[in-house]
């Protein structure tokens, strides 16, 4: 099975990357345009200005205040412009209007069905499942049965990175995840190898597998985003400040989703010129990694301004902590199904690409039922008649 990531029309390239045009937050401002010919766009305030040559040449272009519930935003400033004015220029060979009319095709194009990551741990201490896969037949048999109920990938991981988890040596993450990999891979599925170390990635990609998940965006190891462009794998670049050890020591942002949309994009920026193609690059706002509950439901509200990086989004909201808080009961990780099927349904309206799941059967059902809701999509095959409910 190819390793692509889905729908290339969305991928909007370096220019997006630099610039950083985001889509209107789902809550909006106090004002938008209600004439249907009039976009509006939320841009950071750093990188525009009123009097701005570029804004100046689009005919009935004008930047007003970001207005949110708790006034003027000092982070972005609301551009508003008339869809005609940006096709002329963009036909003048303008890119900010053609970047800015990319950006309103991908949001108004439905996005394709996500795909699901099933989450295969061979560790003795992840959160969830810790030990339950520790024999290499145990792990194989797990990760054939995700791919029969329906994930594109199987996630093999070596490393807890649960909150306060240690670093495991190299060699030791090696050997649990190479046999694994190699089997895996031989039967015909793709694999993710989830690692931050470059020795784990190039071993797994060794064995057969096509993408690495790196929750760390390169930044643990240098030698990880040139040797993923060198193997020309798909990458997975996940937010996080800190590491697993440290990164819920007290996380503080003053705006959650600007902030990690704005280092998203530096690494994003930083696959780019290690030579990786916007087509191998998937970015995931790491939910649990590094930010507070109310952090995480940000991010998820608002994940339509993380869309409009360009790139194709990862959630990993399976079995997370926040769905225990947001119930208030403490419900152990392996009784949050329901609660995640609720996030994985949200995360679908919000245009996520790929979703990384534990209960892979169940989860492929909600996503299903989501998108149908949000998108009208009839099954392909037609489900069967029920019998009449009698009065």
């Amino acid at each position: 099975m190819p390793a692509e990531t889905p729908d290339p029309r969305r991928l909007l390239g370096p220019l997006a990357l630099r610039l950083g045009p985001r889509a209107l937050p789902a809550r909006g401002p106090a004002r938008v345009p209600t004439e249907p010919e009039t976009y509006a766009f939320a841009l950071r305030a750093d990188g525009v200005a009123a009097d701005d040559r570029t804004i100046a040449a689009l005919a009935g272009a004008h930047v007003a205040p970001f207005v949110t519930a708790g006034g003027p935003s000092p982070r972005q400033v609301l551009l508003q412009v008339p869809r005609a004015s940006l096709e002329a220029a963009a036909q003048l060979g303008d890119e900010a209007a053609e970047l800015l009319l990319d950006v309103r095709a991908a949001l108004d194009a439905p996005p394709p069905p996500p795909r699901l990551m099933g989450v295969l741990n061979v560790t003795p201490d992840s959160f969830s499942d810790g030990g339950k896969y520790a024999g290499i037949d145990q792990a194989v048999a797990a990760g054939r049965r995700m791919a029969d109920e329906g994930a594109a990938w199987i996630d093999v991981g070596g490393e807890s990175t649960r909150p306060g988890a240690a670093e495991v040596p190299a060699d030791e993450e090696r050997d649990r995840v190479v046999p694994v990999v190699r089997a895996l891979a031989e039967a015909g599925l793709t694999v993710s190898i989830d690692t931050r170390k470059a020795a784990v990635a190039e071993a797994a990609l060794d064995a057969g597998a096509a993408v690495v998940n790196d929750v760390s965006a390169g930044l643990h190891d240098d030698r990880m985003l040139p040797l993923v462009a060198e193997r020309d794998a798909v990458y997975v670049a996940m937010h996080m400040r800190g590491t697993p050890a440290t990164m819920q020591d007290d996380p503080r942002y003053e705006d959650p989703v600007a902030e990690v949309a704005e280092e998203l994009r530096a690494r994003a920026a930083a696959c780019l010129k290690a030579g990786m193609a916007p087509s191998k690059i998937v970015l995931d706002p790491g939910i649990g990694f590094g930010k507070s509950v109310h952090h995480n439901l940000a991010l998820l509200r608002r994940l339509v301004e993380l869309r409009s990086l360009g790139l194709p989004l990862c959630l990993g909201v399976s079995r997370k902590s926040f769905i225990a808080h947001a119930t208030g009961a403490d419900v152990p990780a392996d009784e949050r199904v329901g609660g995640t099927a609720a996030a994985v349904a949200f995360c679908v309206l919000g245009g996520a690409d790929w979703l990384r799941v534990h209960d892979v059967a169940a989860m492929s059902q909600a996503a299903a039922v989501a998108r149908a809701i949000a998108r009208g999509v009839h099954p392909t095959t037609p489900a069967p008649t029920d019998p009449p409910v009698r009065p």
